[in-house]
């Protein structure tokens, strides 16, 4: 990801958050559909070996914060789901044990928009800020949860929101009528301090 111009990675600022792109040129503007699932990666650093328990890091401090400050803090924060990936070592890429069949995620995936679909009649991701907080079932304990963390972690209200539909998600996955504070605790994992305007 930030190998692309920063200009075209901002440009994704708007479909993001509002699922419409608009265009003006020249005294006229034309409105598009532009709802979409990004997924991208990027590297810890330009070497690619920052935290790496095998290889050393070649770069900088200075080098590393240009790296990852390609990404703007407003992009970042209108990314649901931010997941850390390390390099794993042969032995554990080969020989390893079977993993819940892609069948068995897809009938979880399907049952939990099946839940949203009935408490709201449409998919959490979008639900706005006011449809969200009356939908989302969350106990005080959970919410309590939330707060304190986006309040430690400097969040914006979008963090925060993004956060609380990740939980609801979460917690249709699992099954839940209302979100816990274990749905929370999973969401916050997905929101670093790296993604944080």
């Amino acid at each position: 990801m930030p190998e692309t111009s920063r200009s075209a990675l901002e440009a994704l600022r708007e479909p993001l958050e509002t699922g419409r792109i608009r265009i003006a040129r020249a005294a006229r503007q034309a409105e598009f559909p532009a709802r979409f699932q990004l997924v991208a990666a990027m590297n810890p650093c330009p070497c690619g070996h920052l935290g790496s328990g095998t290889r050393s890091c070649r770069c900088t401090p200075d080098q590393i914060k240009r790296y990852q400050a390609r990404l703007s803090g407003p992009l970042l924060d209108r990314i649901d789901l931010h997941v850390g990936v390390n390099a794993l070592p042969p032995g554990e890429l080969l020989g390893t044990g079977a993993a819940e069949s892609s069948a068995t995620v897809r009938a979880r995936c399907i049952a939990a928009r099946s839940r949203a679909h009935a408490r709201q009649g449409r998919i959490n991701q979008d639900l706005g800020p006011q449809e969200l907080e009356r939908h989302a079932h969350a106990d005080d304990n959970a919410l309590g949860f939330l707060r304190q963390a986006a309040e430690r972690l400097g969040w914006s209200g979008r963090g925060l929101h993004r956060s609380l539909r990740v939980a609801r998600t979460i917690a249709d996955l699992d099954g839940a009528e209302r979100i816990g504070t274990e749905h929370v605790a999973e969401a916050l994992q997905y929101r670093p301090a790296l993604a944080q305007p």
